[in-house]
C-alpha cells in the first residue's frame, strides 16, 4: 500500500490525531473511495460514579500505551538540563567555548559517511491491515478479553475533507454518549431524535436505554455507515430493546424526504410516531461551520414546533481555540457563533413555545475511554408551551 498522504484540506479527528502509529484495521473502501477503518471503545460499566474517571482515562480505547519520557528510567540519554555531557564529564578543567556574541557555542560531530542509518529507530508509519472475508478478526482477541456487552466497535474513516467530517469520531460524541449513560433514567422508554449523527455512536448508547432512537444525518453513503454501525453494536442495542432508525433529515430543507425510492426517507408512520413521542433531541460536534449552526438551529426550531411534548435539547460542542489574522489573536469564532444562537432562543418570543438554556457541569463519570478536555462542553435547552 502507497504511504498515506494527508492534503491540505484533510480534517483527522482528534479522537484519532494522537495515535498515528497505531496498527488501525482498515475493512473496506465507501462509496466515496475512502478508507475504512473499525475501532473498538472500551465501556466501563461498572466504574464507581463517585470516582473521577478523568485520572484514570485520557486516553482513547484504541491508543497506544503512553510512551516513557526519553529521560526516564531506562534511557540512555541523560535529562535535559541535568548538566550532564559526556564531553563536559570527560573533560574536567575545560572552559565552555563562546562564540562573538558570548553564546554558548556547541560542536556537532559531523556525520559519518558510513552513518546509513539514525541513531534510534525510525518512527512507525501507519500501515492498516486490509480484512478480507476469509481472514480472522484481528480484534476479535481483544473482544473475547471482555464481555460483549463492554465494547462498542464504530466504523470511521480516519482523513477526509471537511464536508465528509461526520464520517469521523468526535470527542464531542464521546462526551454526550458519557452523559446518556450516567442520566439512564431520563432517556428510560423515550423516543430521541440525534441531528447530525454522523458515526451513529450517540444513537447506538442512547438506544441501550431509549424506546426509539431516530438517527439522521444527510448522504447515503454516511447513513450506510451509521446502519452498518448499528448492526455491529447489536449486541447493545438488543439487551435495552431499543430500536434504532437511519433516516435522512437535511437541515437546509424544510420538509422530511418521504419518497420510498429515495434510501433512508421516512414512512408516514415513523413521521407520525416521531412528532407524537419525541421528547429528547440530540446533537454533537456539528456547531463548526457558521451556516450549518445556523442551519441546525432553524431545523431544531421547525422541529420543536410541530413536537406534541414538551422536549429537551442536548447539545455537546467543543470550543476550539484558532489564531485569526483578521483579529490578530486567538478566538473561537464557531463557538461565540453557537452562544449567540443560543441567547437568541432564550430571547426568542412567539406565544407558544418558550426557550430556556442551561449548561451542564461536565462532571459525570468517564465511562468512555477518551481525553475528556476543558474545551469539552454541554449544553440543554428545555422547550416548553407558554401557559
Amino acid at each position: 500500500m502507497d504511504e498515506v498522504t494527508f492534503k491540505s484540506d484533510t480534517v483527522l479527528s482528534d479522537v484519532h490525531l494522537y495515535t498515528p502509529n497505531h496498527r488501525h484495521l482498515m475493512v473496506r473502501l465507501n462509496g466515496m473511495g475512502q478508507p475504512v477503518f473499525l475501532s473498538q471503545f472500551k465501556l466501563l460499566w461498572n466504574q464507581d460514579s463517585q470516582t473521577d474517571s478523568r485520572a484514570e482515562g485520557g486516553r482513547h480505547g484504541m491508543g497506544p500505551a503512553e510512551q516513557t519520557s526519553p529521560s526516564g528510567p531506562g534511557s540512555s540519554r541523560p535529562p535535559v538540563g541535568s548538566g550532564c555531557s559526556s564531553e563536559a564529564t570527560s573533560q574536567e578543567g575545560v572552559g565552555a567555548r563562546l562564540d562573538e556574541d558570548g553564546d554558548l557555542d556547541v560542536e556537532r560531530r559531523p556525520r559519518a559517511a558510513s552513518d546509513s542509518e539514525p541513531a534510534e529507530p525510525p518512527r512507525d508509519k501507519v500501515h492498516p491491515t486490509i480484512l478480507t472475508q476469509e481472514e480472522d478478526d484481528p480484534l476479535a482477541d481483544e473482544t473475547r478479553e471482555s464481555s460483549p456487552q463492554d465494547v462498542i466497535r464504530i466504523e470511521h474513516t480516519m482523513a477526509t475533507p471537511l464536508e465528509d467530517v461526520g464520517k469521523q469520531v468526535w470527542r464531542g460524541a464521546l462526551l454526550l454518549a458519557d452523559y446518556i449513560l450516567f442520566q439512564r433514567d431520563l432517556f428510560q422508554g423515550r423516543t430521541v431524535l440525534e441531528l447530525g449523527a454522523g458515526t451513529g455512536l450517540a444513537s447506538i448508547i442512547a438506544a441501550t436505554v431509549a424506546r426509539t432512537v431516530y438517527c439522521t444525518d444527510v448522504g447515503a453513503d454516511l447513513l450506510a455507515m451509521c446502519q452498518r454501525n448499528i448492526a455491529l453494536n447489536g449486541h447493545l442495542t438488543a439487551a435495552g430493546g431499543g430500536v434504532v432508525k437511519v433516516k435522512e433529515l437535511d437541515w437546509l430543507k424544510d420538509d422530511l424526504c418521504t419518497d420510498p425510492e429515495v434510501p433512508f426517507s421516512w414512512s408516514p408512520e415513523d413521521i407520525s410516531d416521531l412528532y407524537s413521542h419525541t421528547t429528547i433531541l440530540l446533537a454533537a460536534e456539528v456547531f463548526y461551520d457558521d451556516d450549518l449552526t445556523d442551519a441546525l438551529f432553524r431545523t431544531l426550531s421547525r422541529l420543536v414546533h410541530k413536537l406534541e411534548n414538551a422536549c429537551t435539547a442536548i447539545l455537546s460542542v467543543e470550543k476550539r481555540l484558532n489564531f485569526t489574522l483578521r483579529h490578530l489573536d486567538v478566538t473561537c469564532e464557531a463557538y461565540d457563533h453557537f452562544r449567540t444562537w443560543l441567547q437568541r432562543l432564550e430571547r426568542l418570543s412567539d406565544g407558544r413555545l418558550r426557550f430556556a438554556v442551561e449548561p451542564v457541569e461536565a462532571s459525570f463519570p468517564q465511562l468512555l475511554v477518551y481525553e475528556r478536555i476543558q474545551q469539552l462542553e454541554l449544553w440543554k435547552i428545555f422547550v416548553e408551551p407558554v401557559a
